[in-house]
């Protein structure tokens, strides 16, 4: 097993989304594909150049085939655990309005939720630079979080980097269930990302430096705080850095929170200042909206180079 500078782990689902604007009740052609947020992850980090690797569980079937292939594709090393027993999740999204999207889960006992910490390879985790992982996986089962957790102990043993999205889904639990789940990983990760609603659920009722505070204490190095087309926030010690947005017109907006977290990770890993790594976070979460999706505008090193540079030109010869 060859190591990877990120690995992680978690549920990616086929994904059906409408290729037109309207209701499911009405539209009449859907568009076949994947999605999940670690996979997001780690194909927005080879595309800037990171070995990284993902690992979860899929069914035995056409739809686990081809999230696999789809993952591997992608230049990622695909740790992927084929379960006879359980389907592989579906996610379907529609855009009711030009403005909107939802996004309908159907992952109930699905291979994804099925993961266990014996899943995991010898050597994997401790291998690795950094371990990436989301809230969404210890709200799938009881075994995927132990084996979250199972990640977290071996990475901290061995000195592995721990990076924790909170990715809050209300449809997997409602806040006063998840917050001390996602809170619980939150303050054993050296890095965080959240939104400022999603900070709220961890502290109820605290601001958020007040959260970021809090975070610090229980010994965590780094929040990040993601605040769209505001741009986003690092929160280092007693440090705030901060970075504007990029104005773009959106077209889709599903998949923007984990471009950001790739372009950060690749920014850090590649030794860049926090003005700079926010920076290379913000534009790759703006050039995720520009094409509907999960991860399919994650941008190559060149493409995000054009993006920061202005060359707007819409024509290239």
């Amino acid at each position: 097993m060859t190591s990877s500078s990120v690995v992680t782990l978690g549920e990616t689902m086929a994904l059906m989304r409408t290729t037109e604007i309207g209701s499911l009740r009405h539209v009449g052609d859907l568009r076949l594909g994947i999605g999940g947020a670690e996979s997001n992850v780690a194909i927005g980090l080879a595309r800037l150049g990171v070995s990284v690797s993902w690992l979860g569980r899929v069914g035995d079937g056409p739809m686990g085939e081809r999230v696999l292939r789809e993952i591997r594709g992608e230049g990622v090393a695909t740790h992927g655990i084929v379960d006879p027993d359980a389907p592989t999740g579906l996610m379907v999204k529609e855009r009711p309005s030009a403005s909107s999207t939802a996004v309908i889960y159907y992952r109930a006992a699905s291979a994804g939720s099925r993961l266990v910490a014996s899943d995991l390879p010898a050597g994997w985790i401790e291998d690795a630079s950094l371990l990436h992982i989301t809230g969404i996986t210890p709200l799938l089962s009881a075994s995927a979080k132990d084996a979250v957790h199972a990640a977290v102990d071996r990475a901290r043993a061995a000195g592995t980097t721990v990076s924790f999205d909170v990715n809050y889904r209300s449809a997997l639990a409602g806040a006063e269930v998840a917050g001390p789940v996602l809170r619980e990983l939150a303050e054993r990760a050296d890095i965080v990302f959240g939104g400022v609603d999603e900070l709220g659920i961890l502290y109820p009722g605290t601001s958020t430096g007040g959260a970021a505070s809090l975070l610090h204490a229980a010994g965590c190095a780094t929040v990040v705080v993601k605040l769209g087309p505001g741009g986003a926030a690092v929160h280092v010690g007693e440090e705030v850095v901060t970075a504007p947005g990029f104005v773009i017109d959106a077209v889709d907006t599903v998949g923007a929170g984990d471009a950001f977290v790739a372009g950060y990770l690749s920014a850090l890993l590649d030794g860049l200042d926090l003005e700079a790594v926010l920076r290379r976070a913000n534009a790759c979460g703006a050039m995720a909206c520009l094409v509907p999706g999960d991860w399919e505008a994650a941008p190559t090193r060149r493409e995000l180079e054009r993006f920061l540079t202005g060359d707007a030109d819409p024509v290239r010869r």
